[in-house]
């Protein structure tokens, strides 16, 4: 039986979710990518808002969504269930990187005094000082949490196809794609990935520049949205803490249904 709290937290997303609130911008878009039956990656799933707006997009999807936070876990599970999704959306409780094992998920606490979870992030040690150098805090929270690969994941679970991967972990984004090379050369599916590049730099030891190159040097293209306009872009804007990019590859354009995405790659 979920706690009060989680229940709490489930209600208020689940209220959310139903009223098409307090949604990033991107989320529109995501209508331009899925269609049909698409297997879909949420890493970093949080209380599972993008999870169902796929659901809602492209009914037929079935999404494996992943999130290290247990307590974050539990408003996951009880939510999708309420949407009555449960049956298209499989709850991980693990965080993704380059190798599997167990790290410690830090989650800093905001100066209003609640915990600030959309921030959390792993790490191999606690942190010294602030939790994370781009964001004031008045303390941290620490758990250990499962770690896994999506390549092993996916080749464990008998996923064998992926066509799409939404991706947000507060700057382990590119051990993250380490880990899922064979999935990503294999099925180059559609991305959304937030990009943190402080984070990557500070905790992470890699670089936004090297996160573009990964995508490509693989041939896929880079999107960004620009106010209410989506641009095409081969660096991450400057400046920003974290954005979200649509990465997607010439491969696959045939089969995108009719939108912008479909128009903006036969340009």
């Amino acid at each position: 039986m979920a706690s009060l709290r989680v229940l709490g937290h489930a209600f208020r997303a689940w209220k959310r979710n139903k009223r098409w609130a307090k949604h990033e911008p991107e989320t529109p878009y995501l209508a331009d990518l899925l269609a049909d039956a698409p297997v879909c990656l949420h890493v970093g799933a949080s209380d599972g808002r993008h999870s169902y707006v796929m659901t809602q997009v492209a009914p037929k999807a079935r999404i494996y969504a992943f999130e290290p936070s247990a307590f974050a876990f539990q408003v996951l599970k009880t939510c999708m269930a309420w949407h009555g999704i449960a049956d298209r959306v499989t709850p991980v409780h693990a965080a993704v990187s380059d190798k599997a094992g167990e790290l410690l998920l830090v989650t800093p606490r905001k100066t209003s005094g609640r915990m600030g979870r959309a921030y959390a992030y792993v790490a191999e040690t606690a942190p010294n000082g602030q939790a994370r150098p781009d964001l004031d805090d008045q303390g941290l929270e620490l758990q250990p949490t499962p770690v896994i690969t999506l390549d092993d994941y996916c080749r464990q679970h008998g996923v064998e196809r992926v066509d799409f991967i939404r991706m947000d972990i507060e700057g382990a984004e590119q051990r993250a794609l380490e880990g899922a090379r064979e999935v990503i050369d294999r099925d180059r599916p559609h991305v959304l990935l937030e990009i943190h590049p402080t984070m990557l730099q500070a905790r992470f030891g890699g670089s936004a520049d090297e996160v573009v190159e990964f995508f490509r040097s693989r041939g896929y293209r880079m999107f960004a949205l620009n106010g209410d306009r989506l641009e095409e872009r081969s660096t991450v804007v400057e400046g920003l803490p974290w954005k979200d990019y649509f990465f997607v590859h010439p491969t696959r354009a045939a089969r995108l249904p009719d939108g912008v995405f479909k128009a903006r790659m036969a340009a």
